[in-house]
C-alpha cells in the first residue's frame, strides 16, 4: 500500500512537470520520425499477466528488400538515441504506473516470449509488478549480461522496502545525467535472450 502511495504521489508531480515536455517530444517524434508516435507493446506485469508498454518511437521503420524490417542499428536515429540517453522515451509509462500496471521502481518488464524461457528462479521477478526503473538499472543498465540482469532483480525482489526504492529512485536520476550503459557492448539495447545463462543448469 505504501509502495502504491509512493508511486501515485512521485507519477502526479512528475506528470506535472513532464506534460510540457511529452508535447514537445510528441510533435518532434512525428516530424522526425512519422506516425505512430507511442510505440506500444505487450510485456508480462505482475504474475506475467500482460499489458501494453508506452514509449515514445525512437526507430524508423525502415524496411529492407525482403519487406522486412531493417535491424535495429540501422533504424535507431540520432534522434533516437538522444531519447534514450536522456530517457525521454520512457516518458509514457507514467500513464502506465497510474494504470497500476507498473510502479515506478521494479524488474523491468520484458517480452512476452521470454516467459517460457526463465528458469524457476528467474521467474521470481514476477512476483512484485514490474517498474520503470529498477536495481538492475541503476546497477549496469543495458551494458550488463542477462545473467547479472536477473541476478540483480531477484535480489531486489527478495529485498525491496520503501527505502530501497527511495535509493533507486535517486540513483536513477545520477544515471539519467550519466547517460551510463544505454546500451550492451554489441546492441543498441539488450541482445535477445535465448534461454537459460551459461552459469544456470537444469
Amino acid at each position: 500500500m505504501l509502495k502504491r502511495l509512493l508511486d501515485l504521489s512521485i507519477t502526479g508531480v512528475l506528470l506535472l512537470i513532464a506534460l510540457p515536455i511529452m508535447a514537445i517530444v510528441y510533435v518532434l517524434v512525428r516530424t522526425k520520425l512519422g506516425a505512430p508516435v507511442i510505440f506500444k507493446q505487450q510485456r508480462p506485469g505482475l504474475h506475467g499477466k500482460p499489458f501494453y508498454v508506452f514509449k515514445f518511437r525512437t526507430m524508423t521503420s525502415e524496411k529492407g528488400a525482403d519487406g522486412n524490417l531493417l535491424s535495429d542499428h540501422l533504424r535507431l536515429t540520432a534522434f533516437g538515441l538522444l531519447l534514450r540517453k536522456l530517457s525521454l522515451d520512457e516518458l509514457p509509462q507514467l500513464f502506465n504506473v497510474l494504470r497500476g500496471e507498473l510502479s515506478l521502481v521494479g524488474p523491468r518488464p520484458l517480452l512476452m516470449d521470454y516467459l517460457d524461457l526463465y528458469t524457476e528462479e528467474q521467474a521470481k521477478r514476477h512476483l512484485v509488478r514490474p517498474g520503470i526503473t529498477g536495481w538492475a538499472q541503476v546497477n549496469g543498465r543495458n551494458a550488463v549480461t542477462w545473467e547479472e540482469r536477473f541476478d540483480k532483480d531477484v535480489w531486489y525482489v527478495e529485498h525491496q522496502s520503501f527505502w530501497l526504492d527511495i535509493k533507486i529512485l535517486f540513483l536513477t536520476v545520477i544515471r539519467v545525467f550519466k547517460s551510463d550503459g544505454i546500451s550492451n557492448a554489441n546492441h543498441v539495447t539488450m541482445p535477445l535472450f535465448e534461454g537459460k545463462t551459461n552459469n544456470q543448469k537444469g
